[in-house]
């Protein structure tokens, strides 16, 4: 079955069960802090392993002590589809074995 992107609506009603997630023009986005780079290091290469599961990338920002993670579906025109809320749930069940915040 084709990915389909998912109406506004849609999206604002599934951001409800993804605190710290947001809608950031055509993409969600969730900034995470750690208690060191190494940490943060530690939790993009296990977001990194999770994408290569799910065959979906998206963007990863490693800075000091902070992840940003940028999801969207690059062959759909760049819209939000269940693909995207798929990976930004699993990042959320792992960020915290990670002490991310």
């Amino acid at each position: 079955m084709p990915l389909e992107p998912l109406s506004q609506k849609d999206v604002e009603d599934r951001l409800t069960e993804l605190p710290g997630w947001s809608l950031d023009g055509d993409s969600l986005t969730r900034s995470y802090r750690l208690a060191s780079h190494f940490a943060a290091a530690a939790l993009v290469v296990h977001i990194a392993q999770v994408q290569e599961e799910l065959d979906h990338h998206s963007a990863l920002t490693l800075g000091h002590h902070t992840v940003l993670l940028t999801v969207n579906t690059h062959s759909v025109g760049g819209a939000v589809t269940e693909k995207d809320f798929e990976l930004a749930g699993r990042v959320e069940e792992l960020s915290s074995g990670h002490g991310a915040r």
